[in-house]
């Protein structure tokens, strides 16, 4: 099982700290970093448009992926929020067995 990072904007601290709080609540995430001050500057609907966010760095396995897209989506206040999801080449053998024992599914 491969450990993922994901990275995710948020429009405000309120809302990726409720993000974040859910996703290691629910098992989805092993840990989540919140990484304030963020400037983004992107096309929207045919315009640029720039906009102050908060960046998550998401720590999860291939295997919870799609539960937590889904999560994230029905919590997430943007239309279209970002999340992309980057495997991690190497680690710490430790740390990479933690984030797989902490999202795993309850049984």
């Amino acid at each position: 099982m491969s450990v993922l990072i994901c990275y995710c904007t948020c429009p405000d601290a309120a809302s990726a700290d409720a993000l974040a709080l859910a996703l290691v609540e629910e098992r989805l995430a092993a840990c989540v970093n919140r990484l304030p001050g963020l400037r983004s500057v992107y096309r929207w609907q045919g315009a640029v448009e720039q906009a102050e966010e908060v960046l998550l760095l998401i720590k999860t396995t291939t295997e919870r992926l799609p539960a937590l897209t889904a999560r994230l989506r029905a919590l997430h206040p943007y239309e279209l929020p970002e999340l992309v999801a980057v495997e991690a080449a190497g680690g710490l053998p430790d740390y990479l067995a933690w984030v797989v024992e902490q999202t795993r599914e309850p049984r």
